[in-house]
């Protein structure tokens, strides 16, 4: 199946469960769970890119972290998404 469809139907999954009172803690659960995964493969992918690229211009390596900084965000979000479900409505 494809990636953005299992993403689409994952995130259509939190929504759903974030509208009933009783499913919120697993909607946030998904919610971190999720943006934690895709923090990881983006941190993975991001930080191999980078290795590879300082052997060649070890002078750049700033830019390097910024990248692997800007994939680990992702995860931040998931946290912050998972706390609008638990604390509002």
């Amino acid at each position: 199946m494809n990636t953005k469809a299992l993403l689409t139907i994952a995130l259509t999954a939190i929504l759903a469960m974030a509208q009933t009172h009783t499913d919120k803690y697993l909607g946030a659960g998904l919610a971190v769970g999720l943006a934690g995964v895709g923090a990881g493969i983006g941190v993975g992918i991001a930080g191999a890119a980078a290795i590879s690229a300082l052997v060649e211009k070890p002078q750049e390596r700033i830019w390097y972290l910024i990248f692997v900084a800007l994939a680990e965000a992702i995860a931040i979000y998931g946290l912050l998404i998972s706390f609008l479900i638990l604390f509002t409505g």
